[in-house]
């Protein structure tokens, strides 16, 4: 199974990029400034960064001003599984340093779909999660790990439990429905239970 940030393709034109910034899918975050050319690193939220971010590639940024403009990656390189990336009209330490901590995100309907049992993040976060018995374990809040190693962090009544995101444990995933059953080992909940 994958999250999304998953196995992500982008069509070469965005379709409403200005509309509902919260509709949009979250592909990374630009940590800081890299540099004096107007680079930046990039903390990717996707299991295939190397697709992701590739240069001629647009991204939508919201700048501090509340506006919302397409950035298109002209350079990048990778360091330590991160992107360092440069963007068109973004030259300057200065224009970096403005980016920094500015999430980038595709349009959903710019997404692709995914083979079978491949999810994207954004479709997991929010499901109910319950066994096969039926017994509410929480909602989903968060998933975390690198790709195939994927876990849902499950809010249990105040407390996250991580449930690993394959197949023996995650029986049933339905999107629509946003519900998830699981069949974990006995034990499991309690031992991978955190505050």
């Amino acid at each position: 199974m994958s999250s999304e940030a998953q196995r992500i393709g982008l069509r070469r034109s965005f379709a409403s990029p200005f509309s509902d910034w919260d509709a949009h899918v979250l592909v990374g975050v630009i940590a800081r400034a890299y540099g004096n050319r107007g680079e930046v690193i990039v903390k990717p939220e996707s299991d295939f960064p190397q697709e992701r971010f590739r240069p001629a590639t647009r991204l939508l940024v919201k700048t501090r001003d509340g506006r919302i403009r397409p950035l298109i990656i002209e350079t990048v390189r990778f360091q330590k599984a991160r992107p360092v990336v440069g963007f068109s009209g973004v030259e300057t330490i200065n224009d970096a340093e403005a980016l920094a901590g500015a999430e980038l995100k595709v349009p959903e309907s710019e997404i692709t779909a995914l083979p079978d049992r491949a999810f994207y993040q954004h479709d997991l976060v929010g499901c109910e999660v319950a066994t096969r018995d039926g017994d509410m374990v929480g909602r989903v809040t968060a998933v975390e790990g690198p790709f195939g190693q994927n876990r849902l962090v499950v809010d249990r009544e105040g407390r996250e439990v991580l449930i690993p995101l394959i197949d023996t444990i995650c029986v049933a995933v339905d999107t629509i429905s946003r519900r998830i059953v699981i069949d974990p080992p006995e034990g499991l909940l309690e031992l991978n239970s955190r505050a």
